[in-house]
């Protein structure tokens, strides 16, 4: 295996392990695999979403997220990687208003030293 596969392995991994952490609403383990100056972007307020710099404003919103959000699951319906960068096509999944709802959309990741140092999340509609 090559420099260029063992990165992309490496990262299609760490997205993997970032998302089963996520499903588990696990902050901690969440926060485990993002670097220090990880950068997020959300899916909201539309158009552009709201901009979070740093571990601990991560920290913050995805505390809030999963607080306010205590069903919240994403179901990846397909991921790759390329070296660095990993795409995750997912449905999101939650309970509004008493019923069950959905939304689907795309996350883009980028990789570094085996943590995630970009998560921009995009939605459809």
């Amino acid at each position: 295996m090559n420099d260029y596969e063992k990165t992309t392995a490496l990262t299609l991994a760490v997205v993997e392990n970032f998302n089963e952490a996520f499903n588990r609403h696990d902050v901690d383990g969440v926060m485990r695999f993002m670097t220090e100056d990880c950068l997020f972007e959300n899916t909201s307020p539309m158009p552009d979403g709201t901009r979070f710099e740093g571990a601990v404003a991560i920290r913050a919103f995805w505390e809030k997220f999963f607080a306010s959000n205590p069903d919240a699951f994403f179901e990846a319906e397909d991921i790759f990687a390329a070296g660095d960068r990993c795409t995750v096509r997912w449905i999101y999944r939650k309970t509004k208003e008493g019923k069950p709802w959905h939304i689907r959309g795309v996350d883009v990741f980028k990789v570094v030293d085996g943590k995630v140092s970009e998560k921009l999340a995009y939605v459809k509609g």
